[in-house]
């Protein structure tokens, strides 16, 4: 048996997966949603915020991106307001917050090959 899993499979959601890393990365894989929990970390950021950090996100990656983590339960979406223009704020929710170790993780690791093998640009 799997030293990560004490069953064969695991179950979130009513979605299955055949171990814990499988489950991690459904809901933090792919090329943007850690760099926008990343970003959420240090607190609640609107809509353009994010946009400005993360210029190379095109508008529809980041709003799928930020819908699938939010029915995912690891962001919160706030609106204020009843009519346009709305005010739409992210942030972690609780369950987003206990992913913080793991963004330093990566944070740290990342920040350790660029010292080793890259360099830092200052644009």
């Amino acid at each position: 048996m799997k030293t990560e899993c004490v069953g064969d499979y695991v179950k979130l959601k009513g979605k299955t997966y055949p171990c814990t890393v499988s489950l991690t990365m459904d809901l933090i894989g792919g090329k943007w949603k850690a760099v926008m929990l990343y970003h959420l970390k240090n607190g609640p950021k609107r809509y353009n915020e994010l946009r400005k950090e993360v210029p190379s996100i095109t508008e529809m990656t980041l709003s799928l991106q930020l819908k699938q983590l939010e029915k995912d339960g690891l962001i919160h979406r706030k609106v204020y307001g009843k009519k346009p223009p709305i005010k739409v704020v992210y942030s972690l929710t609780d369950f987003g917050n206990s992913l913080l170790p793991v963004l330093d993780a990566i944070t740290n690791w990342g920040n350790h090959v660029v010292g080793e093998y890259g360099e830092f640009v200052k644009a």
